[in-house]
């Protein structure tokens, strides 16, 4: 649920520090600690009464607590705390021997190791069919505790918000008025999944709300959870993040369990102080999940808990709940002291948190596999009002909450919130949408060698226009060549429920000569193929029309057909068998894709891929005929597949390639074999390509026929650099061989590249706990020179584009 807890950030403000009322409890009998030390950077601030409670002042952000027989616990100073001290049982300290030598125990591992060997098996996916609901709500909020002493201190001072205005901004006021009667973001989701091993998942969003918005967030509201995915700590790449100790064995619902505690390795602490970060249950018959407890560092930061629970002999996820700090909101207030002197201004502060609750239930395996129940995309929307979220809540709505709904929507109407989040959700797709207009940020600025800047301006009249017929126009400019290009389009569907639509176009444009097809590829893949023409001046323009239809046959397999008439013209010094640079050229194009793992949502604005899973198969046929004035008579197909898959030994990435032209063809409808560095440079540095090569010239060497293939590693090996962010290692293999049957042909200045071609390379994930990652490529084999900076590159990749 990263990609939720996103969202919240929109609605969180900036805080401070006040008095604060700390109560200490006994974790295992819920009992007071009397006599607990609290502590701020070694300075005594009190010790705890017979209740276990202390009132105290501090600037400090983080306070320690300890008291004998207990292990020492940090906490984020709020006004309002309950911290719980962990008991320091024989067992226990009998692991701190473990603990000092800062390394996991041998016993906790080789459990983790059977846990993760059975996973399938336990997995509900290993059963024949199954089906289940879920009830989910996520908000953002004051800290529970802190609720009343909130309301108090808003009541008592609303004038003085009235007086700061100079002061505080009118959303940071606004931001109060809500948290004294309402929470400030609440989320409902219903859902229900459907399984077979014959037909694939299903999964229906029976209702949805989402606070301040009045129409549904489809991108968002088919995000998942941890449901079916190995949770972090129990993955072994993520052996190096955590320490694990076997402590106990207790009995949970009639089965007995192992107890693992776990912490995070990277805690700013000497290796005597660190502490444990939370508890792995494992059933000892099945060595499956039964429940994962995760406390921050300091636990007013936040905790998680997931419970799974035993059925038909798997284990399915029950509950979930999180709690995460995401910032702290300040208010000053006055207050007159006993002495009758001036009103003095003290701090009051509130921490806000996200919270989310999941209730899983309703379970049946097996089930009657009807095949219409499966029909269409994985994901389908039954109802998004949320007038029927009250059949599947697992609790009635406090007040807070039932206030939330009344006060958002207002807010979210007065602000227009609708259309800021359809702006925001619609660069999922790449897309910018206003009113009746959507408009493609791919197509507002790239780079070519021919072109140089290209400046463009992509729209599509979307559903609001009509939700049928779709018209849509882009035009652009190079500032290298001086000219404009166009195109204009109309997209008829002929049905809502899925893709399936008739296009007709015209356009007058300029594209790269050998360019591999990119139909149905999606946003992210292009997006990684932006940089592929750096290098390539070698542009032909093409004028034409087309007709064409495409159709989703199921939620994996997409098919489209083209027919298209041009007129084509090389825009660099080229003869073809003496019969100029300019042609005509009538073809047929037929483009599958086929994707069986990804999950797909049908939206009123299209289908939209929720999550792109592997394998994935494009292929591409194309015909020419000299037909209605048509030049040649060639045949050309080219394909792509893409895996990805998990062994015990990492991740390895894998992209295999390749294209074939039979018949007589101009240069541009051959392959270049996608270089990307440029001979003028004394370093090559380049941006990734999804298909290029680091260190391979760009523009230079063309086949009519070739295979090529993108192997990548990570390593199973997590490591922290600078900052939070997680770092890793890939390594890199891509080569490509191929020919040129008829090179004399084409009268310009190539070659071709008929023996194998390869390069190697290391890719550190995360550059300095950044968002990019940064690659070293060396050529080797057949082509390396003995020049260094022809053979070494230098290559950029934004870390959102994955694979």
């Amino acid at each position: 649920m990263k990609r939720v807890f996103i969202v919240l950030f929109l609605w969180a403000f900036a805080f401070g520090f006040s008095q604060s009322k700390l109560t200490v409890i006994n974790e295992a009998k819920g009992t007071p600690i009397s006599d607990a030390t609290v502590s701020c950077d070694g300075k005594i601030l009190g010790k705890t009464d017979p209740n276990g409670f202390l009132e105290f002042r501090s600037k400090c952000k983080s306070i320690q607590i300890s008291a004998p027989n207990f292990f020492k616990e940090s906490a984020l100073v709020e006004d309002e705390m309950t911290v719980t001290l962990i008991n320091t049982s024989s067992k226990t300290q009998s692991i701190e021997t473990v603990i000092l030598e800062d390394k996991s125990d041998p016993k906790a591992l080789e459990i983790l190791r059977k846990v993760n060997q059975f996973f399938k098996s336990n997995s509900p996916q290993s059963l024949d069919s199954y089906s289940y609901k879920s009830y989910e709500k996520i908000s953002l909020d004051i800290d529970q505790d802190s609720i009343s002493a909130f309301k108090e201190v808003f009541n008592d001072n609303f004038n003085l918000f009235k007086k700061q205005k100079t002061k505080d901004s009118i959303d940071d006021v606004s931001a109060r008025r809500i948290f004294s009667k309402s929470k400030l973001f609440l989320w409902e989701r219903a859902q229900e999944y459907l399984y077979s091993q014959k037909l694939g998942e299903k999964v229906n969003i029976l209702d949805n709300r989402i606070s301040g918005l009045k129409q549904p967030i489809y991108e968002l509201i088919s995000l998942q959870g941890n449901r079916d995915k190995i949770p972090n700590q129990i993955k072994p790449e993520n052996r190096g993040l955590y320490r694990f100790y076997l402590t106990d064995t207790i009995e949970v619902d009639g089965r007995k369990n192992f107890v693992i505690r776990f912490r995070e390795v990277s805690y700013k602490k000497s290796v005597k102080k660190r502490k444990f970060s939370g508890y792995l249950y494992i059933d000892i018959e099945t060595y499956g999940i039964k429940k994962i407890e995760s406390i921050s560092k300091d636990k007013n930061e936040g905790n998680i808990t997931s419970t799974w629970v035993f059925y038909n002999q798997k284990w399915f996820l029950d509950e979930e709940s999180v709690k995460l700090r995401m910032s702290r909101m300040r208010m000053n207030t006055t207050e007159k002291p006993n002495n009758d002197e001036e009103n003095r201004v003290k701090k009051n502060s509130f921490g806000t948190y996200a919270y989310l609750n999941s209730k899983y239930f309703d379970y049946q395996s097996p089930i009657t596999e009807n095949p219409e129940d499966f029909k269409g995309y994985t994901f389908t929307v039954k109802n998004a009002d949320g007038k029927t979220l009250q059949q599947y809540r697992t609790e009635p709505l406090s007040d807070r909450e039932k206030n939330t709904y009344f006060v958002i929507d207002s807010l979210g109407k007065k602000y227009n919130v609708d259309r800021k989040a359809r702006i925001l959700t619609g660069l999922i797709n790449g897309q910018i949408r206003a009113g009746s207009f959507d408009f493609d940020i791919g197509e507002v600025f790239n780079y070519n060698l021919y072109e140089g800047f290209r400046l463009g301006l992509k729209g599509k009249l979307n559903e609001n226009f009509n939700p049928y017929f779709s018209p849509d126009y882009y035009f652009a400019y190079g500032l290298g060549d001086e000219k404009f290009k166009y195109g204009i389009g109309l997209d008829i569907k002929t049905r809502l429920d899925k893709n399936a639509f008739f296009r007709v176009e015209y356009y007058d444009d300029v594209n790269s000569s050998g360019e591999f097809y990119r139909r149905l590829w999606t946003f992210k893949m292009r997006m990684m193929n932006y940089g592929n023409n750096i290098n390539n001046d070698k542009y032909y323009r093409y004028q034409g029309v087309s007709v064409s239809y495409l159709n989703d046959v199921t939620n994996g397999l997409t098919l489209a057909f083209a027919a298209r008439r041009n007129t084509e013209e090389a825009k660099f010094d080229y003869n073809f068998r003496n019969s100029g640079s300019k042609f005509e050229n009538f073809n047929t194009l037929v483009t599958l894709k086929y994707s069986p793992n990804s999950t797909n949502i049908m939206t009123p604005q299209g289908k939209s891929i929720v999550e792109q899973k592997y394998p994935e198969l494009y292929l591409n046929f194309e015909q020419s005929f000299k037909a209605l004035g048509g030049d040649f008579n060639y045949t050309r197909f080219d394909a792509l597949f893409v895996q990805n898959f998990k062994t015990a030994l990492g991740t390895t990435g894998v992209r295999l390639y390749g294209g074939l032209v039979l018949g007589e063809a101009p240069i541009w409808k051959h392959f270049t074999m996608n270089g990307l560095a440029s001979p003028s440079r004394d370093i090559n540095f380049n941006l990734t390509s999804y298909l290029g090569f680091a260190t391979l010239e760009g523009g230079r060497f063309y086949n009519d026929r070739f295979v090529a293939y993108y192997f990548t590693h990570q390593l199973p090996w997590y490591f922290k650099s600078i900052g939070q962010n997680v770092s890793s290692l890939d390594f890199v293999l891509r080569g490509t061989i191929g020919d040129m049957k008829r090179p004399e042909y084409h009268d310009f200045r190539f070659r071709k590249l008929d023996h194998l071609y390869q390069e190697v390379g290391l890719e550190w994930n995360n550059f300095l706990s950044s968002y990019f990652n940064l690659g070293v490529f060396y050529r080797v084999g057949f082509y390396t020179t003995n020049n260094f900076k022809q053979n070494f590159a230098f290559q950029f990749k934004l870390k959102l584009l994955e694979f």
